[in-house]
Formats: C-alpha cells, sequence, structure tokens
C-alpha cells in the first residue's frame, strides 16, 4: 500500500472513499432542459475514471423556481432529474467513485427575467452587485416553502442514486440569512446568530428527516466574508462549530471571501497570476477549531500543495476542481508515478469566465473537456504509421504534434523562432501570466518523450517540406498583428505585439486604440503606464476587453485604475496624422455625429492578427486535397478522404492562427480534433 498522503484512504461516517482528492462541486453548464444527459454525464464519469475519490456535481442545483439559474444549472425542483441523475451515479459507482451533488436556492444572486419570472428572493431588498435584481424581502410562507423545496431535492438526489448531497451557502441564500450584512428580518430568521442560522438549520433538519441516517450531507460555506460588518473570521468559527454541533452535517466545506463582485469572486476563486492555495492555512484553523471533516478547494493546481495540505493536516479532503478539469487523470498518473505528465491547470480560467457569459466550460489548453463524447483525453494508436510535417511550434503545432506522435506516426515539427511557444511566449511576458508557458512546456516535455523531432531557428519552405516526403503537412505558423485599420496614418501606429516584447519603447503619452478586446491590448496598457505614461484605451464597443471576460478582468483593472489609466467606450480611431513630434488622432464614432482629436505621441492599435499564410498556399498545388477539408468528417470523428488532385504527394491542412485569429483553445481544439484522426 502506498505511503502517500494523497492516496490513503478517509471513512467519511459510512462512506469509504478511495483516497483524499476530490472535485468539489461546480457547474460546467453542460446540462440540456436543466438535466444532466450524456455530455454531463460523460464529463462527469471521465473525472472518476481518472481515480478521483469524490466527484461532486452540479454546482448550484436549483431547488425552487424562483431560483433560476443565472447559466446553465440543473433544476432539482424536477422530478424528471431522478432517472438522468441515476444514470450518472450508476457510472460513476462503477469507476469506484462516490459522487455527490450541490443544492442551492441562488436568493438574490440571480434575476427575475430568467425561468418563470418570479420576484427574487433575499432576507432584504439589497441588491446584489453582479446580478442586479432587486429582491422581494422573504415572507414566513417564502421561508417554509423553501425549506420544503431542500428536502424535496434532496429526496430527488437520494433517490437517484447520489451518496450525498451538499448545500451552497456562500453568496448564496442560506449565506444571506447568515451574514448581518444581508440579513434584515425580524423575529426568529433576522437579529441575533441564533437566529440567522436558523434557516440553515432547519434546511439540514428538514433534509435530514427526509434522507436519514445513511446520507451524507454537507455545506460549503464562508467562514470569513472579509467585508466589514460581515460574518467575520470570529463568527466563522463560532458558526462552524454550532454546524458541527448541530448532529445534522458530516463535514464542513470551508471558503473564504464574499461573491457578490466580480473582484470578490475572483479572491475566492484565485486566478492565474494571484498566489496558490490563498486561504488553505484558513481552512486548516476551521479543522484545528472544531476538529471536524474539513474539505477545501481554491487554486490548489498541483500535486505537491494538493499532499501537502494532506500531510500537514489542513483538511481531510482536497478540491483540485481546476486541475481536472485540465487534466481528468491526476490521480491514476500519481497512482503510475507519473506526475509529470499530469497536464498543468494554468489559472486562464476560460472554464469560468464563460460560463459567467452564458458559455459552456471548456479548458484552455484541453479541448476533449466537456467534448469527452467526442474527443479522447488518451489518443488511440493509428492502424498505419505515417510521416507527419508540422511548420509552428505554437500552441496549435505542439498539439498536433503531440497527439500525432501519440497516434504512433513519425513527427517532424520546424519553427522559425529559437524557441516554441508563438503568441503564448508572448503573453507570458506579463508577470500576471507567465503560468501560461507552461501550456508549451507540457506539450514539448510530452513531445520530446514521444520522439518528435524539432528543428529550431528554421524557415521553412516548399523545398525543406519536399525534402521530409511527407504523407500529412500540418501549417501551424499562427499570425502576424493587423495594424492597418485606418483611413490614413496606418504607417505612423506601433502593434500591442511591438510594446509586450520590448520591441518599441513606450510613449508618454499614448493611445490604444483597441478593438480585438483580449488580453494583448491590457498587457500593452499595462507595460506603458507602468513607465509612467498617460494611457488611454480606446474601443468602439460597447465594453472594453470583452475577450479578457470578467475574473481575468479584476487584476488587470486593479493595476491600471491604480496607474490611472483612462477608459473610453463607443469610440473609433479612424485616422492618424504627424504633427512634429506629435500624432493627431482623429476620433469618430460608429453611432455618428462625432468627430473629435488627440494629439499624442504614440498610437498603439490592438486588432487581432492576420493568417501568416504564405507557405500553406505555396504548398496547395502539390496536395491530395488541395487544403481542403471535409467539415462532415472533421466533425463526425472520421479521417479525411478528400482527394482533389492525382498528382498530388500529401495532405495538407492549416490551423490556428494560420487560419484566422481566434484565440489559444481554438488553436488547440483545431488540433486535436484533425490530428486524433491521422
Amino acid at each position: 500500500m502506498s505511503n502517500d498522503p494523497l492516496l490513503q484512504p478517509y471513512q467519511l461516517k459510512h462512506l469509504t472513499l478511495r483516497n483524499r482528492i476530490i472535485v468539489t462541486s461546480h457547474e460546467p453548464a453542460y446540462p440540456e432542459d436543466g438535466m444532466p444527459k450524456e455530455r454531463y454525464r460523460a464529463y462527469t464519469v471521465e473525472r472518476a475514471r481518472g481515480g478521483v475519490a469524490m466527484t461532486m456535481t452540479a454546482g448550484s442545483a436549483a431547488v425552487s423556481k424562483d431560483s433560476p439559474p443565472v447559466f446553465n444549472n440543473l433544476l432539482a425542483y424536477k422530478d424528471e432529474i431522478v432517472p438522468w441523475v441515476r444514470e450518472m451515479t450508476d457510472a460513476v459507482h462503477e469507476q469506484g467513485a462516490a459522487i455527490m451533488i450541490q443544492l442551492t436556492h441562488l436568493g438574490r444572486r440571480t434575476r427575475w427575467d430568467k425561468g418563470d419570472w418570479l420576484p427574487v428572493v433575499a432576507p432584504s431588498h439589497q441588491r446584489e452587485a453582479s446580478h442586479r435584481a432587486f429582491p422581494k424581502k422573504l415572507e414566513d410562507w417564502d421561508i417554509a416553502r423553501i425549506i420544503k423545496d431542500f428536502a424535496d431535492a434532496a429526496e430527488r438526489m437520494k433517490a437517484g442514486g447520489m451518496d450525498g448531497v451538499e448545500l451552497e451557502a456562500y453568496g448564496h441564500l442560506i449565506d444571506q440569512f447568515t451574514s448581518p450584512l444581508t440579513n434584515e428580518l425580524d423575529g426568529p430568521y433576522g437579529g441575533s446568530l441564533d437566529n440567522r442560522m436558523r434557516f440553515c438549520l432547519d434546511v439540514f433538519r428538514a433534509m435530514r428527516e427526509r434522507v436519514g441516517d445513511d446520507f451524507i450531507l454537507g455545506v460549503r460555506y464562508t467562514a470569513d466574508e472579509c467585508l466589514p460588518g460581515g460574518t467575520g473570521q470570529a463568527d466563522g468559527i463560532e458558526i462552524s462549530k454550532r454546524l458541527r454541533d448541530s448532529g445534522l452535517i458530516d463535514y464542513l466545506n470551508v471558503i473564504r471571501g464574499h461573491i457578490d463582485t466580480d473582484p470578490g469572486l475572483t479572491d475566492v476563486i484565485p486566478i492565474q497570476g494571484m498566489a496558490n492555495s490563498p486561504h488553505l492555512d484558513f481552512a486548516g484553523e476551521i479543522r484545528a477549531a472544531t476538529n471536524f471533516p474539513t474539505f477545501h478547494a481554491a487554486k490548489i493546481p498541483d500535486v505537491a500543495t494538493a499532499r501537502h495540505a494532506i500531510a500537514a493536516g489542513k483538511v481531510d479532503m482536497v478540491g483540485m476542481t481546476r486541475a481536472h478539469m485540465t487534466d481528468p487523470h491526476i490521480v491514476r498518473k500519481i497512482i503510475e508515478k507519473r506526475e509529470e505528465d499530469i497536464r498543468p491547470c494554468v489559472g486562464a480560467n476560460y472554464c469560468l469566465d464563460r460560463i459567467y457569459q452564458g458559455g459552456m466550460a471548456f479548458c484552455i489548453h484541453n479541448a476533449a473537456t466537456g467534448r469527452e463524447q467526442t474527443m479522447p483525453h488518451t489518443i488511440p494508436k493509428a492502424d498505419i504509421r505515417k510521416k507527419v510535417v508540422i511548420v509552428g511550434a505554437g500552441p496549435a503545432g505542439l498539439e498536433a504534434a503531440r497527439v500525432a506522435a501519440e497516434r504512433g506516426h513519425a513527427v517532424v515539427v520546424f519553427e522559425a523562432a529559437n524557441n516554441p511557444g508563438g503568441q503564448i511566449r508572448l503573453t507570458a511576458q506579463s508577470e500576471r501570466r507567465r503560468e501560461m508557458i507552461s501550456i508549451i512546456d507540457w506539450r514539448m516535455g510530452q513531445c520530446e518523450k514521444l520522439g518528435v523531432t524539432f528543428h529550431f531557428n528554421t524557415w521553412a519552405n516548399a523545398d525543406t517540406i519536399a525534402a521530409e516526403n511527407p504523407d500529412v503537412v500540418i501549417i501551424a505558423t499562427g499570425g502576424l498583428p493587423h495594424t492597418e485599420v485606418l483611413s490614413k496614418g496606418n504607417e505612423l501606429v506601433v502593434s500591442s505585439w511591438d510594446i509586450i516584447s520590448g520591441d518599441v519603447k513606450p510613449g508618454t503619452n499614448v493611445l490604444i486604440f483597441d478593438d480585438a478586446g483580449d488580453h494583448a491590448g491590457l498587457q500593452a496598457a499595462e507595460f506603458i503606464a507602468k513607465t509612467g505614461a498617460k494611457v488611454e484605451i480606446m474601443t468602439p464597443d460597447r465594453s472594453f476587453a470583452p475577450e479578457v471576460m470578467a475574473m481575468n478582468l479584476v487584476p488587470y483593472m486593479r493595476s491600471l485604475q491604480k496607474l490611472d489609466v483612462t477608459f473610453t467606450v463607443t469610440y473609433r480611431l479612424e485616422a492618424a496624422e504627424k504633427s512634429g513630434n506629435q500624432i493627431i488622432a482623429h476620433v469618430g464614432s460608429d453611432y455618428g455625429g462625432v468627430a473629435k482629436q488627440r494629439t499624442v505621441d504614440q498610437i498603439v492599435v490592438n486588432h487581432g492578427t492576420i493568417p501568416l499564410d504564405d507557405l500553406y498556399f505555396e504548398l496547395k498545388r502539390g496536395s491530395k486535397n488541395l487544403g481542403e477539408v471535409s467539415y462532415d468528417e472533421l466533425l463526425s470523428g472520421a479521417p479525411q478522404t478528400v482527394d482533389r488532385n492525382p498528382e498530388g504527394s500529401y495532405q495538407l491542412f492549416r490551423i490556428g492562427d494560420a487560419v484566422a485569429a481566434r484565440n489559444t483553445h481554438a488553436a488547440i481544439y483545431d488540433a486535436l480534433r484533425l490530428a486524433k484522426d491521422i
């Protein structure tokens, strides 16, 4: 038996967990009609197959109709969910893992114009900043109804084969009762701590009466809101002890912070550039104060930190949730002593930021996550070995190389630069985004183990490719900054890449015109502003940096606001002209009727990239498929069979930004779904 602390079993009441690693509850937004159907089940089962002790599914499954999901959550108030849950729990149990589900009533953390358009309810009329709905203050009949809804939902989940239910308290209705900041009720549910906790305990009591003792009940709650006038650390320890002493629950899942604003949410669930495991020691304090089973997760991306959390007695079960979105087979690789093969979570938070914008959760560099029905996490071998030549060692090229080599093919990669990485190497110049380089480092490590041949500092041409006698050629050359967007004066501007790379010295009075809305514009702005320069970011859109998304925007704003950067929306840079050693920027608006000027000494344009595709078009005429991709075959998971040129000697494809400016995830997904069938 292993002496690794992470691999020790844990007895949680009657439930034996096979190790100490869990996936905490989260909603990847895969439900269909509010049900956990095939996509959801496949995603959940993959983590169980990878060896995790327990997977907690369905962050914030709704127990009441007046708790409509603000993104695509499960609807636990519907009886029809039971058979879907049963299919998922049976499949997880077959893999040897336990499974729980998280139930909630969102309270004010939703909107009245979602679902059935019922009034939002809370223990006060105070609006939450993030979701903006002014709530109805709860009446006695609302409270009784919602308590019953929790009990009904718990009964459904037990009928569906769940091992237990976790209540989502923090930021949601239960926490809104507990916190003095959000509870303005009189009588039995407001005022003293006893009264403010009564709702939570009444919910647990009602659930326990329905599900009995042979069912795990837990709570994920904040033990310190980190807000003036809110639940503080001392109160949090007292609340923790009262939860333990209630005899109604089996574990505590500890959170520190508040989630009513984007900055608050980001401090609870930190992203790249922020400290790892910032609340682990605090969770350890709760465990020490209560001597009660304690779980915790918050940016614990690596095995070493997780191992420390268990070995040091900080927690009993450690959550590695986003890490398991990146690599669902972490535990299996630990058991097999292959920790170096674990695909690292880089904290990019593409997963969570997407769901808060109404999309599905996808990992920035594991395109199989959420697509388990069609994309493999483990690449199968090909029947016939081929020679695959790839041009470009950015994320798309390296993923294509990795997958093709896993297939058993002979793979050669040409790269014009002296290092791999492409745009990721550029973006990792920012201290905040340095973790992104792990996307490249991991793939290079895998490619080297698989015997991929690399030629750096090599500008490949048609003769270079022909000398390799390839069966397949994949062009992954990326793109170059597109700055020619003005009616005149394009020669006067520089790109965001020029600034980030250090190729161009920042000016002292700078206008950044950003209509790509991605990280590069904000990275350039921060780099320039830190020199003491005056910086204005202008966009024609009604909001800036929409591709960065909410949680990733938080650290930028904290920095840029301190540096007094100006943000201007709904204006378009139209032209530029030289005036001595200054530049006159001509500014208009898509809304019409505006003609303004700015006088600056530097204009930076962030307008995405245009494909670097000369080699692709040079090679096209010698290819069997003339570069054509059968989308039907691509989407159905079949090998590419297009053959339009009898004289052609190889198949030719291009992927990533060599096709069109998109993002890292799109580039990696391009590579995976093409190369897995070569």
